[in-house]
């Protein structure tokens, strides 16, 4: 291995060099930001050399600090996949994420470092205040950029890290999973959220052997902790891109619906007229869409939220913000999913 994986073992020199300027960075401090429990991210702040023409800071994301997101990580190919994000499709997505200065990942799976530009002042979103529909217009129209880039493309196949199936995997680890999550949060969730998980149990070959009206690329973890917005809130860019996969791109919108919209009354409201708003956004980018099939698979894919409550949250480092940023991630997704008739669905 020929790269650092914290800003501890990073060498001015090296990232120097990195950024295009060999020898004008004099140092540079570090400070941990975001709220992710996967990886560790930190703000590099730059010292460079008097007259350098350099950005003043830049994002390092580093292997978690914590063994059990390590090795869920190493599992999944949690960061096998975002390295591979910005080293093959970033660029020519079209999609407003970072850009990324420097990518690499040890053989081991785990050891890894992204070096990304940072877009600050554009700030994370937080998922437990959650935000209205009219806030997210502009998160579903770039989940609509993402998933029009390879809409029913056979290099959803040919791109081996792409195509990962870690059916098996989960299929062994959910119902354990969901045995501990029902045991956790038995005081913090509805009797009917918590069962809701039991019939995701019955049913989950099912779920996870049904084929969607299309396939794309799919974000897999599309909610506003994942997405960074401009400070007047009129452009975003989306982050986070460990969870990337094949996929229905109507679940990750039903995700992204059901896990942001904080107020049930508006969140019931609001799975129709978010369809819609990505409909037409995938027809701008032109694909041409059978709507009335991709909507079903919205309403399955409204589960999909509370499935990754379930697996994260047990999986994951355990911290009070997580706790109950992973109740809320299970509690308005079931009530989406529950509204929809999800599960009659399978």
């Amino acid at each position: 291995m020929t790269f650092p994986t914290s800003p501890g073992s990073m060498a001015p020199e090296w990232l120097g060099a990195v950024l295009g300027r060999p020898g004008q960075l004099k140092g540079f401090a570090s400070a941990k930001v975001g709220t992710g429990q996967m990886c560790d991210s930190y703000r590099l702040t730059l010292d460079w050399a008097d007259g350098a023409d350099a950005p003043p800071s830049v994002i390092a994301k580093c292997p978690s600090h914590d063994e059990a997101s390590r090795n869920i990580a190493k599992l999944t190919g949690t960061y096998v996949k975002e390295v591979s994000w910005y080293r093959e499709l970033a660029a020519d997505s079209g999609v407003a994420a970072p850009v990324c200065h420097f990518a690499d990942i040890a053989a081991d799976d785990v050891d890894f470092i992204l070096i990304l530009s940072d877009l600050a002042p554009a700030r994370q979103g937080d998922q437990l205040a959650g935000l209205s529909l009219a806030a997210l217009v502009p998160c579903i129209k770039a989940a609509a950029q993402l998933h029009a880039h390879l809409w029913n493309d056979a290099r959803l196949t040919d791109l081996a890290w792409l195509s990962r199936d870690n059916g098996d995997l989960v299929r062994a680890l959910f119902p354990q999973l969901y045995a501990g999550f029902r045991e956790r949060y038995a005081a913090r969730l509805a009797p009917d959220v918590l069962d809701l998980g039991a019939g995701l149990v019955d049913r989950l070959d099912a779920y996870l052997a049904r084929e969607p009206a299309a396939r794309t690329i799919v974000h897999g973890d599309l909610r506003i902790d994942n997405i960074l917005f401009a400070p007047d809130g009129e452009a975003c860019w989306l982050v986070d891109w460990q969870t990337l996969g094949r996929g229905s791109g109507a679940a990750d919108l039903a995700y992204l619906v059901g896990t942001s919209i904080a107020d049930p009354f508006e969140r019931a409201a609001a799975d129709r007229p978010a369809f819609d708003h990505w409909i037409e956004a995938l027809s701008a980018a032109g694909i041409a869409a059978d709507a009335e099939s991709l909507w079903t698979d919205y309403r399955v894919g409204a589960l999909s939220g509370y499935f990754m409550a379930v697996f994260a949250s047990m999986s994951v480092e355990r911290t009070a913000r997580g706790d109950e940023m992973f109740a809320v991630m299970a509690e308005r997704p079931a009530q989406q999913a529950l509204a929809l008739g999800s599960l009659e669905l399978l």
